[in-house]
């Protein structure tokens, strides 16, 4: 790759030296640019989920929509479940499906409901890249898979030549962050018809903090 690991840490570390302190732990964010991609053509269109081998940094946010034997395992993890009857309620004001779509970092639904999911949130939970992880009706133990969301981040190429990503929060050692850079460069790159070349730039920056170009 021609992105090495030490140059992904110094960017870390610029960006971090860079972002004025603030009341609240920033996450850190990698932006890679792309170049000779033609987006109106659908198959040069993707989304990823990596698992991040260090991490999010911060726990995401899941939310789990089942009843029966699903919502029980749920509950055992003390995950916010979303009942089919209440799927319903939330459906009839576009305000609170909006509020959901936005309140939760990922979803896992029962098999079943998937169509009522589709119908009611599809086009709140859809353009977000967070449809939900299907799961079996009778799944008594979801922890393997709540495990991986928290290591997980979606990240998708659209409309735009450029994917941003989530890579872990500034408290994180810079190392770290590094390697997470590095497992999002490379599904990124994984996915792109000539690879690294189609890569014209790459930036770290933390959330309110300015963009610090990866050097080559």
């Amino acid at each position: 790759m021609a992105f090495d690991r030490q140059k992904l840490v110094e960017a870390v570390k610029e960006a971090k030296a860079r972002a004025k302190p603030r009341n609240f732990t920033q996450t850190v964010e990698i932006a890679v640019n792309l170049k000779d991609i033609d987006l109106r053509k659908p198959e040069n269109r993707f989304k990823l989920e990596v698992v991040l081998p260090h991490g999010r940094g911060k726990e995401p946010k899941i939310a789990v929509i089942a009843d029966g034997a699903v919502a029980e395992a749920a509950k055992k993890l003390g995950l916010d479940v979303i009942s089919s009857e209440q799927l319903e309620e939330i459906a009839k004001s576009p305000r609170e499906a909006r509020k959901l779509a936005k309140r939760y970092d990922f979803f896992i639904a029962a098999a079943p409901l998937m169509p009522k999911i589709g119908k009611y949130l599809g086009r709140y939970l859809g353009p977000r890249n967070k449809m939900p992880v299907v799961v079996p009706p009778t799944m008594t133990n979801l922890e393997p898979i709540v495990n991986k969301l928290k290591k997980t981040v979606r990240i998708q190429l659209k409309n735009n030549p450029v994917v941003h990503a989530r890579i872990g929060t500034e408290d994180m050692d810079d190392e770290k962050l590094a390697e997470n850079a590095e497992a999002v460069l490379s599904a990124i790159i994984n996915k792109l018809e000539r690879g690294e070349n189609q890569v014209k730039s790459v930036y770290i920056k933390t959330t309110m903090g300015p963009a610090v170009k990866v050097e080559r």
